[in-house]
């Protein structure tokens, strides 16, 4: 019998499961919501997730061919990233959002980081939140059948009434990849099978339920705390991103705190932050602690007896001192006095920043209606706002909202003018809001901004009079914007250069406050 042995160095394959075999199984598990996804918004649905994983695995097949590295692009992890990001994009974004955001993903977080097992984010969320950063408006745009709209979310967040059956179901609108009911049955299958651990997905919901119950204003209602999980990308997040075992901790007991910490963040987030869909932000940062996780927390091997070989040894117990590098130690006491000091100013500016708020908008009223010595809410407008619900103002003037309806009152009590506030979602750095003075007869007095936060030297040149007094002393049914320039009739507006997007935005704007003015307004008194 031959007595010579082999050798090899670690790791060591002791099972026959593969990475090809594991990244397989879990696009099997992401494919029930992808098809649920497919059918409720169309063909073009199916092109975009097309494109998403085709860029993403022709990218790290041509790195590795530039690279002259293995063949990685064979062993499925390139689909899990671009269907993963392709899940968690609206199905109406132009092509060349999944195309880059794959490019991304892949190349910048997962290629130059050394290939699989050693980026330090879960690239699919990178990417995703690289397009949210790049492209806001595009990617926080959502159709139901061709009409801008907002996400349950959003409506959950100003306390507006949403269909908690359809987010479970997948058909309230939203990304892609909604459908709860098929995620939830996929991840529960890779739970079952061992591929993801149950420590981090159910803390990861556990947490954040916690956090929006204690703090979401609604306490632990099931039908409140059921539309939560159901929208923003919580159980995608839970079950498909957060497990990546790259960028999760390695011991049970970390994947317990690091999956609470993301849940609680999560929570955080959505209860306090301005932007409900956010839970990606969350699960970015758990990748971040992980290696501090791993420092702290490491699991004890079989009849090891810590304190009696360190005797043994003749070692001293280690102080926490020595056992936290002092950077760390710098870096956690500056975040907590920053984040201290941060609260206290907020906390002492609230009053007075809202004090200034509401004197912008009274000298924006009175710059678009100077005849106008006091103001009063008019009672038609307020009527048809309440009867609008936060809802999106028509169909043909983009993501607009109306805010405000005032009359504009002369010294004699008399109706001299209105303004309405819009507030448009359009815009390219996401909102932007002005008031517009409409004359009796419908004539355009003005425009003032009393929100804009577009591109320095682009967007923010629609606050110049150039392009602001082309809507003044205008009676029109409605305007359009000319991306050219060269305008001649009333009703044209030239845009400014290199920003149609805003200028098309601010126009959107004022069609809907005119139409506002005209439907519900004019005729209905003060």
């Amino acid at each position: 019998m031959s007595q010579m042995l082999n050798l090899s160095t670690g790791p060591h394959a002791r099972d026959k499961w593969t990475t090809a075999y594991i990244m397989r199984v879990v696009v099997i598990a992401l494919l029930p919501t992808a098809i649920i996804g497919f059918i409720v918004n169309g063909w073009y649905s199916v092109l975009m997730t097309a494109i998403a994983i085709i860029t993403a695995v022709l990218t790290e097949l041509v790195f590795d061919k530039i690279c002259k590295k293995p063949d990685t692009w064979k062993d499925w992890s390139a689909v899990v990233t671009g269907l993963l990001l392709a899940l968690s994009l609206p199905a109406t974004v132009p092509w060349y959002i999944p195309f880059l955001g794959s490019l991304f993903a892949i190349l910048v977080v997962k290629c130059f980081f050394g290939g699989l097992g050693k980026n330090f984010i879960n690239p699919a969320l990178a990417g995703r939140c690289f397009l949210l950063i790049s492209f806001v408006s595009t990617v926080t745009t959502f159709k139901v059948d061709g009409v801008s709209t907002a996400t349950p979310l959003v409506d959950l967040a100003a306390g507006k009434t949403v269909n908690v059956t359809q987010m479970f179901l997948g058909t309230a609108g939203g990304v892609l990849g909604s459908s709860i009911i098929a995620l939830m049955a996929g991840g529960l299958i890779l739970w079952a099978m061992d591929i993801i651990h149950g420590e981090i997905c159910f803390s990861v919901i556990v947490g954040f339920l916690l956090i929006i119950g204690l703090f979401g204003g609604q306490g632990f209602d099931p039908k409140f705390l059921m539309a939560h999980i159901s929208g923003g990308g919580v159980v995608m997040g839970a079950f498909f991103m957060a497990t990546d075992y790259t960028t999760s901790p390695v011991s049970r007991l970390g994947q317990l705190v690091y999956g609470c910490f993301i849940g609680v963040l999560g929570g955080l987030f959505r209860t306090f932050g301005s932007s409900a869909d956010s839970f990606s932000y969350a699960i970015i940062i758990g990748n971040l602690f992980t290696p501090l996780i791993d420092t702290f927390i490491v699991p004890t091997p079989y009849a090891y007896r810590k304190k009696m070989i360190a005797l043994q040894r003749g070692e001293k117990k280690k102080k926490l001192k020595d056992q936290i590098p002092i950077p760390v130690v710098v870096i956690a006491i500056v975040t907590l006095i920053a984040g201290i000091a941060l609260s206290g100013v907020f906390t002492m500016t609230k009053d007075a920043i809202e004090e200034q708020q509401l004197a912008k908008k009274a000298a924006s009223y009175k710059e678009v209606m100077p005849e106008a010595e006091t103001f009063e809410v008019n009672a038609a407008g307020k009527e048809a706002i309440d009867a609008l619900n936060g809802e999106v103002y028509g169909s043909s003037f983009g993501r607009s909202r109306i805010n405000s309806a005032i009359t504009g009152l002369d010294s004699a009590g008399n109706a001299v003018g209105y303004v309405i506030e819009v507030t448009s979602n359009d815009a390219y750095d996401g909102t932007l809001t002005i008031s517009v003075g409409i004359a009796s007869d419908g004539t355009i007095k003005g425009i003032a901004f009393t929100e804009l936060h577009e591109t320095p030297g682009k967007g923010s040149l629609c606050d110049e009079p150039a392009f602001k007094d082309q809507y003044k002393d205008r009676n029109v049914t409605a305007f359009k914007v000319l991306k050219d320039g060269g305008s001649t009739l009333p009703e044209e507006i030239d845009s400014v250069s290199g920003a149609t997007v805003s200028s098309r935005a601010v126009t959107n704007a004022v069609n809907a406050g005119l139409d506002f003015y005209r439907t519900k307004i004019q005729g209905g008194g003060n």
